[in-house]
């Protein structure tokens, strides 16, 4: 289950720069993305504004930290492939850097995870996971339904 989180989130970011990169016009605010993320969370799990005051500095640091991992990794792997000797990159090193990525976006939820608890009901909780996947699935459908057409 962890494995498809960290994927799921691993394609959304990836997503998110190549929209990015496809539609300069729009420009991409990762601090807009986390206010609407945060306010789906806040209706989607029923958070009550004491909730909402305990939670919100624990959400902005994690979402920061996963944004900074993935800007991070994606400077690498770019830069990997850029700088790469014979048109091909160190593979072996691009591969223990993507493992050694999702065991840190794994730790970075686990300390999440702790935290949050401490703040929420064990079912309210649930209620935020549960929101927090939907806003990940609705992302991921809204670019999919945005994403250009193939010209074959």
């Amino acid at each position: 289950m962890k494995l498809i989180k960290n994927i799921l989130i691993a394609i959304l970011l990836i997503l998110s720069s190549t929209a990015i990169a496809q539609d300069k016009d729009k420009h991409f605010n990762i601090e807009e993305m986390h206010a609407r993320k945060w306010q789906s969370l806040i209706i989607q799990a029923q958070l009550t504004p004491k909730e909402i005051d305990a939670v919100k500095p624990v959400f902005m640091e994690y979402e920061q930290l996963v944004w900074k991992l993935h800007e991070i990794n994606h400077d690498f792997f770019k830069s990997s492939f850029k700088n790469a000797k014979n048109g091909k990159p160190n593979f072996a090193e691009l591969n223990d850097r993507y493992v050694e990525n999702e065991i840190k976006d794994a730790q970075m939820f686990k300390n999440y995870h702790l935290k949050l608890r401490k703040l929420l009901q064990p079912e309210t909780l649930f209620k935020y996971y549960r929101a927090e996947r939907d806003f990940k699935r609705k992302l991921l459908q809204d670019f999919q339904d945005h994403k250009p057409h193939d010209r074959n």
